[in-house]
Formats: structure tokens, C-alpha cells, sequence
């Protein structure tokens, strides 16, 4: 099964989606299910994970609806106030959702590079585990220093590192994002999506040949268990299209056995949400 482990819907609204500017005017629009299961349709993707990409409980509950209504959606991660004292209440509301699989923080929008480490944060990914819950890491590489101490804390809690932590593609910065993610890759439960690579790059002139040494090094650190495909629909679409994305991936991934094909492309993330 083909699983395309981060994708987006909304219903479109300019304030809610500010973070749309315009070189992203593209995806100034709805994006529903009906127009992902024909993409999926013509791409061969079997099934998806629905990410939130507003901070409210209101979306959480959107996704919710749309999982129930569309099988396709085999699993949503949603949003809860983590910093709030209270947030075992939502957790457990969740909680008798099946396809609520785990939760996301925009952290790449905090001004604070050590937001993830903050003591109210803390607590909050401390209650994430009784209830098998995973946490996705929306970073961009200057926040990879308090990442690592921030997986450090929870030898137990299943995270996954959305997009890459975003390296600076276009600006061809390298080492110090490779250095950081290598370090963090040594944490057994941090897995990684292979998502989000050509709107870190220049839009109009990516090719894959620029973003191959950037997947190397993400193989090399994680390894075929630990690594999860994702086309970040519909924001890719401001660099590309769906079958352009899949073949960053599949491209790179040709020579390897039929068994880590499999674990690249759906495998790997049927086992990091239990979908």
C-alpha cells in the first residue's frame, strides 16, 4: 500500500491562511478530498495522513470529519494547545477518535529558537505517550539544536521530523543542517518525512539533481525503517505537480530492494501512525 504520510485540506480564508503570500497564490483556493482522490487516482497513491495546518481545536475537528467521511484518510494529525494545564481534557477527548493519530505544533512560526524546550511545552509532550500518541516536528534548521535536546527528553515518544527540518536548498546552506540532523537520527524513535524539498528550493528551478544530496544524507542518517514519504499536497503545487513530487522519491529510491521501496512509500508510515 502507497501512503502519502502529509497532506493539507482547507477551506480557503485569507486571514486564516496569511502564510500564503503571493508567490503561493496557486494555493489561494479549497483543497478538498474530491480533488486529492483524483490526483491519488493518477499517481497510484492508496491512502494519506491528513496534517492540521491551522492551530485550532476547530481544525482538528475538520480533519476529523473529513476521515470519517472519506476512507482514504487513514489517519489525522491534528492540533491541541499543548502549553495549556489542561490539555490531558482534549487528549482525551481525542482519544475516542480511531484516526487521530497524533498532534503538530507550527513551531517553525515561534520567535523563540528554544520554544520546543519550554517547560509548559514539556509537560504537554509528556502526556502524549500514555495514550500512543506521535508528534510531528515542524521546524526549519535553526531550530535543530533544541530539537535535539528536545527528542533527548523522550527516549519513548514516537516523533517524526516533518519535510526535512526545511534545509535552506535555495541558498545551498548544507553542513550545519546535515550535522544536526545526523545527530538527532542517532534517537531511534525520530523518523523523517521526505516531504516539503521543492518549495525549500527555487520554485521555478529545482532540479532533482539539486535536492540528491540532501536525500542522501537523510537515507544515510535514518535509514529505510525511519523514513516516510509525503507530497505536502497542496502546497507543492506552488513549485510542481503531485507526479513530480512521488518521483523525487521513487527516483531516488530505484535501486533499492522491492523491500524498502515498500517501507519507504507506506510501510514505514502504517507503522509510525498504526494506521
Amino acid at each position: 500500500m502507497v501512503i502519502d504520510s502529509h497532506q493539507h485540506f482547507w477551506h480557503y480564508e485569507p486571514a486564516k491562511h496569511s502564510w500564503i503570500d503571493d508567490d503561493m497564490s496557486a494555493i489561494r483556493r479549497d483543497f478538498l478530498p474530491a480533488d486529492l482522490q483524483k490526483v491519488y487516482r493518477e499517481n497510484g497513491i492508496d491512502a494519506c495522513v491528513a496534517v492540521q495546518a491551522d492551530q485550532t481545536l476547530a481544525e482538528t475537528d475538520f480533519l476529523i470529519d473529513l476521515a470519517v467521511k472519506n476512507d482514504f484518510i487513514k489517519g489525522v494529525v491534528g492540533w491541541v494547545d499543548l502549553r495549556n494545564e489542561s490539555v490531558n481534557t482534549d487528549l482525551e477527548k481525542y482519544s475516542h477518535h480511531q484516526k487521530v493519530k497524533g498532534f503538530r505544533h507550527v513551531v517553525q512560526g515561534e520567535p523563540d529558537h528554544n520554544f520546543l524546550l519550554r517547560s509548559n511545552f514539556l509537560r504537554g509532550i509528556s502526556a502524549l505517550e500514555k495514550y500512543n500518541y506521535t508528534y510531528d516536528i515542524l521546524i526549519f534548521p535553526h531550530q535543530l539544536g533544541a530539537t535535539l535536546e528536545f527528542v533527548k527528553r523522550f527516549p519513548n515518544q514516537k516523533f517524526v521530523i516533518d519535510h526535512m527540518a526545511k534545509p535552506y536548498i535555495k541558498d545551498g546552506f548544507f553542513d550545519g543542517w546535515a550535522n544536526q540532523m545526523q545527530a538527532i537520527a542517532k534517537y531511534e524513535n525520530v523518523s523523517c518525512k521526505v516531504s516539503g524539498m521543492i518549495t525549500e528550493a527555487d520554485y521555478n528551478t529545482w532540479t532533482e539533481a539539486q535536492l540528491s544530496p540532501y536525500l542522501d544524507l537523510v537515507f544515510s542518517a535514518f535509514g529505510t525503517d525511519r523514513i516516510l514519504y509525503g507530497s505536502d499536497w497542496p502546497v507543492c503545487l506552488v513549485a510542481g505537480n503531485y507526479n513530480q513530487v512521488k518521483n523525487i522519491v521513487t527516483n531516488f529510491i530505484a535501486a533499492l530492494s522491492e523491500d524498502e521501496k515498500a517501507k519507504v512509500m507506506g510501510k514505514n508510515a502504517i507503522k509510525f501512525y498504526n494506521l
